[in-house]
């Protein structure tokens, strides 16, 4: 099992609307997360930054990670989900910039 965490800006006029998404996310996209290998996946907030954590289970994450991205039903979430964030400077290039663990204990 590998953790993952990742960052994003969360534009502070969206906020109510992606708290709404996230209430009541397509089973489709659950299901597509779950077939992913993909466990555990949180999405926490503070001073308007997202912080993703999941633990993946499988052993390709990068061919898991193809997979969804090729989902349609995925697409049309992110297109919803996308215009809510705002991509950090430090990682234009990135959605959601990954993160470094430093620390970890069971």
């Amino acid at each position: 099992m590998q953790r993952f965490g990742s960052v994003v800006r969360l534009r502070p006029e969206q906020e109510e609307r992606y708290r709404a998404l996230h209430a009541a996310v397509w089973p489709t996209v659950l299901q597509r997360i779950h077939r992913c290998n993909i466990r555990n996946y949180t999405i926490f907030l503070r001073d308007g930054l997202l912080f993703s954590y999941y633990e993946y289970v499988g052993d390709d994450h990068a061919a898991d990670m193809a997979a969804m991205a090729a989902d349609q039903s995925t697409q049309d979430w992110w297109k919803l989900t996308g215009p809510c964030q705002q991509r950090l400077d430090t990682a234009p290039d990135q959605q959601w910039a990954p993160m470094e663990e430093v620390f970890h204990v069971d």
